[in-house]
């Protein structure tokens, strides 16, 4: 059965979400773009003519177009400030809603969406589609696999010099609001742990071209004591680190490296006699699902799966405010310059 959707917010983030909607055969067989909404009309008349959606209906009115289409899903790729207002207008037109991260701007604005869509019977969930990339799949596995032992520690770096324009460069909080969160949300899912506590120190260094935070250096405590580092900035010119963070896993017999793009490094303790005993390499398995590390495509592929066997989508609201929950105590802590509980 073909679902019609409507998507709302047409800029540039809209057209990965249409590419992934149109190259992705099982999701362009299954879903129908029946609208698009854009504040700027000119906007959204742009996508369509870019993607031929000669059929769809353009407006400016989510309300109106929901009603007229009929939709059965919501893409919502709106800026964060209107995400509230979009996800429970399409919730209240009985659609299922993927929203861009972050799922909302605030905690209470997040718990607030997740009784909406409970309410509603529907479901909500968030485009976290790093976690749906081969190398992070790879890490998870391996982890349950126990090549390593018990996990003992996740450390991420992440040093990187975009300049996008636009609004990025006039948020507070940048790079834990707009981007920590991708590996935030990873490090959870590759442990498979609760974040409990946060510690962070945010700066934003001489000669940053954005105007709030963008460097980071946050401590987390996960569940089964488990840490999680992440050290980071937006404005670090020279030779960067991978989008996906360069990752070293601490398990009680040995440790996996990931750079962030191709090269895996596992290795176990050696059997040296003194100070140190050395190590020996073991093998990294492939993803276990190659349809699950397609990024942006595979997100949209298990929601709409979840749509129409009713299981919760892995992105869930009730799931994803988790990693946001982490982007908010790390920048509470950062705030008071003291440790703050994750409670969710």
């Amino acid at each position: 059965m073909t679902l019609k959707a409507v998507l709302c917010g047409c800029g540039a983030m809209a057209h990965g979400w249409m590419r992934a909607l149109k190259t992705t055969p099982g999701l362009a067989d299954a879903i129908t773009i029946v609208g698009l909404v854009d504040l700027d009309r000119s906007v959204a008349r742009s996508l369509a003519e870019a993607f031929d959606l000669t059929d769809a209906v353009v407006g400016t009115d989510l309300d109106r177009v929901l009603e007229e289409t009929g939709a059965d899903l919501l893409f919502d790729v709106v800026v964060p400030v209107a995400r509230k207002a979009v996800v429970a207008t399409g919730l209240k037109h009985g659609c299922h809603v993927l929203s861009e991260k972050p799922m909302a701007t605030s905690l209470e604005d997040a718990r607030e969406l997740i009784a909406l869509a409970e309410t509603a019977g529907r479901m909500h969930a968030v485009v976290q589609n790093r976690r749906f990339i081969s190398g992070i799949r790879r890490m998870r596995r391996f982890v349950e696999g126990g090549a390593i032992g018990e996990l003992t520690g996740v450390h991420c770096d992440f040093f990187i010099a975009p300049h996008f324009g636009g609004f990025r460069e006039q948020m507070d909080n940048v790079l834990l609001l707009d981007m920590a969160i991708h590996t935030f949300d990873a490090a959870r899912f590759v442990s498979g742990k609760r974040p409990l506590s946060a510690y962070c120190l945010e700066t934003n260094p001489a000669d940053s071209w954005y105007a709030h935070g963008a460097s980071a250096n946050a401590i987390f405590k996960f569940s089964d004591d488990v840490a999680f580092t992440y050290r980071g900035s937006w404005c670090a010119e020279g030779r960067r680190t991978s989008w996906e963070s360069a990752w070293r896993l601490v398990g009680s017999k040995g440790m996996l490296t990931w750079d962030g793009e191709e090269a895996f490094e596992a290795t176990v303790a050696g059997t040296g006699e003194g100070l140190l005993r050395g190590h020996r390499p073991i093998d990294v398995p492939p993803a276990p699902r190659e349809e699950e590390t397609h990024g942006h495509a595979s997100v949209i592929a298990d929601f709409l799966n979840a749509t129409r066997s009713g299981r919760p989508p892995e992105t869930a609201g009730f799931d994803n405010i988790k990693s946001l929950a982490m982007v908010f105590g790390a920048i509470e802590s950062a705030r008071t310059g003291q440790p703050v509980a994750i409670q969710v």
